[in-house]
């Protein structure tokens, strides 16, 4: 199973949806810029379309030219580089197991899921697999927004405040290996809870090299970037 705490006291770099702030995300293309900046990991979001498996973050989110799940792990596999998937189709977890098996990959794969449901199945699938129980659900694609609503943000510090609590009995539920969290839902409280029950923690999304030093002082152990840039120095 992948290790994903830190490396000799550095948090890892995992490039969302490839390199989305410098290539149309969730393409070939994308992946490949975040491999070029020294990502530790590439994630992509994976849906169901036609009967196959295509990157993409929702049906009505498609790249111009989909790539398939096989395509990305095809391109990936030589490279060395962590695997991220991110599940966003129920019912999916079968077919992307297998993919993952295929390309020989299993052991340097994380896949992520809100749905405690699909890591369960996944976990009865492929018990060698890291899971990450993505929190909260991104219905308001919150991993886009530069500046969080009104009705958001107060939302978020809720979640934030009850989190700690929680979060022990959260990643049971769902057989989860790895805590997935919203950057505004992080705290030092979250992040001391998650290490004492083993589990790393991996945040979505920082747009800045500020916003990664912050969460660095916290001691997360990997930081979900559009922009690997901003993790230089």
């Amino acid at each position: 199973m992948i290790d994903l705490r830190r490396r000799d006291g550095r948090l890892l770099r995992v490039g969302h949806r490839g390199a989305a702030a410098l290539a149309p995300e969730n393409t070939t293309r994308s992946l490949a810029l975040a491999v070029e900046l020294g990502c530790d990991l590439v994630e992509f979001d994976v849906v169901e379309l036609d009967g196959g498996l295509v990157l993409a973050h929702s049906p009505a989110e498609l790249p111009e030219e989909p790539a398939s799940l096989d395509e990305a792990l095809a391109f990936l596999a030589p490279t060395g580089r962590g695997i991220h998937v991110d599940l966003k189709t129920p019912g999916t977890e079968p077919a992307i197991a297998g993919a993952l098996r295929r390309h020989g990959v299993v052991e340097r794969s994380l896949v992520s899921s809100f749905r405690p449901a699909s890591l369960r199945a996944l976990r009865g699938l492929e018990p060698q697999l890291a899971l990450g129980l993505t929190y909260p659900q991104d219905r308001h694609g919150l991993s886009a927004r530069r500046m969080l609503s009104g009705l958001v943000r107060p939302a978020l510090a809720v979640m934030r405040t009850a989190l700690a609590a929680r979060i022990g009995r959260m990643l049971s539920s769902a057989q989860a290996t790895a805590a997935v969290l919203h950057l505004h839902v992080v705290s030092p409280a979250v992040v001391r809870r998650c290490h004492a029950l083993g589990v790393p923690v991996l945040v979505w999304t920082a747009l800045t090299a500020d916003e990664v030093r912050g969460l660095d002082r916290l001691g997360v152990d990997g930081v979900i970037a559009d922009d690997p840039r901003i993790f230089q120095g």
